[in-house]
């Protein structure tokens, strides 16, 4: 099993090097500077770049999984579809060709004939990246590859990625938007049991040469079945100032809690979480509630210990979202549950938690909402941690004011 993720980890390596080109190779980064530009770029551009993007790290992925285990290839899932129509109106199936120049003229024609971003596109595409970690090479593990699931989300949080800020400085370790929230995730589950059984992070844009402007990034996976829980180990991370000391502004929040005799949690969410949420956070976390862009790199905060928990409300992420960190987290001893199921089912210690699942849609829905997160998501590093939290938080917030 230890093959699979050495194979995961190279391929979203592959997957992150196509994503740092398209910012680094001028006539790919010159697509991205068109999809800027709102209104004007469907003028020029039957196809939106970040969607075409998107569909050429999942196809990469889904290819070289499929070369190296058959059979997989069915099996992996992902948002994006792969057809497209072109300024000719013309259908067109976006895939990987065997050769270089085969690829670059299918690419040619999605882009309408720009056959400079194509070959280049094309190339980029076609080069091989040599990545493992050998870590994994002591892992025995053995999972059938017919009971194997996999999500993919070829490039998590895309609008940061277009918008491609460089110079956000990050609150107590985490960003709360910029090229450091882009992820690519991969996850692995049980087609049997919907269970999330391996991750793997990739982290494209962490640290920027100041001379050659050039991108370098991080990778975190983990594995869980059967007992075997191995993950890697995140670089040390100081704990965020201000997460048991409080920090500016916080002062008086953190007073109130602790004089209420509150455990401290610290949690990040997404910008647009809704109002009772968030006053029902800040009355259990005092001022260490942090916003930031992107469902995969809200899981990672959590995988890397930035903060305990991540809270989302609302129905808006999708199993291609949670899987890949969930299967990470549950090889640390933590996992992500449905955020109002908790709250329905009370705070009471020694309950079994709704672990999300990943085998089954929602029936009667159609598209992507077949694949929602309906009842939101609470990401955690602990089960005790995870009942601490709920106990806390469920006097803060009624029914009424979890749901989206």
């Amino acid at each position: 099993m230890s093959a699979i993720l050495q194979e995961l980890l190279r391929v979203s390596e592959k997957a992150a090097h196509i994503a740092r080109a398209c910012r680094q190779q001028d006539a790919l980064f010159q697509l991205l500077i068109e999809e800027k530009k709102g209104g004007e770029k469907n003028k020029k551009f039957a196809v939106d770049f970040k969607t075409l993007a998107d569909v050429l790290v999942q196809e990469v992925i889904k290819r070289h999984m499929e070369s190296k285990f058959p059979g997989l290839e069915d099996k992996i899932f992902g948002e994006e579809s792969n057809e497209f129509t072109n300024a000719l109106g013309e259908m067109i199936v976006l895939r990987l060709c065997p050769t270089e120049g085969e690829t670059a003229e299918l690419l040619s024609k999605v882009l309408n004939g720009n056959q400079l971003a194509a070959g280049a596109l094309a190339k980029v595409i076609h080069e091989d990246v040599a990545f493992a970690d050998p870590a994994l090479d002591s892992v025995q593990v053995t999972i059938p590859h017919d009971t194997l699931g996999i999500w993919v989300d070829p490039i998590d949080s895309t609008h940061q990625y277009i918008q491609g800020s460089a110079d956000v400085e990050p609150s107590h370790g985490i960003f709360p938007r910029g090229l450091p929230c882009v992820t690519i995730l991969i996850g692995v589950y049980d087609l049997r049991t919907g269970l999330p059984l391996m991750g793997v992070i990739n982290q494209p844009f962490v640290s920027q040469d100041p001379d050659t402007l050039r991108w370098e990034g991080r990778r975190y996976w983990g594995l869980s079945y059967m007992g075997t829980n191995i993950h890697s180990l995140p670089p040390p991370v100081s704990e965020p100032q201000g997460a048991r000391t409080g920090h500016p502004g916080a002062e008086a929040a953190d007073t109130g809690a602790q004089a209420q005799g509150a455990h401290r949690f610290s949690a990040v969410i997404s910008a647009s979480e809704q109002e009772p949420v968030r006053a029902a956070l800040a009355r259990v976390c005092g001022g260490r509630v942090f916003r930031a862009a992107g469902a995969g790199y809200k899981g990672l905060c959590v995988v890397q210990g930035l903060v305990d928990l991540y809270v989302f409300s609302y129905d808006t992420t999708f199993k291609w979202d949670s899987c890949a960190p969930h299967a990470i987290l549950r090889a640390m001893g933590g996992g992500m549950v449905d955020f109002q199921g908790c709250l329905a089912r009370g705070p009471a210690a020694g309950r079994e938690w709704p672990q999300l699942l990943y085998h089954v849609g929602h029936e009667g829905a159609s598209g992507v909402d077949r694949w929602a997160n309906r009842g939101g998501l609470i990401a955690y590093r602990s089960r005790q941690q995870l009942e601490t939290f709920l106990s806390l938080l469920a006097p803060h917030l009624a029914p009424a004011d979890a749901r989206a």
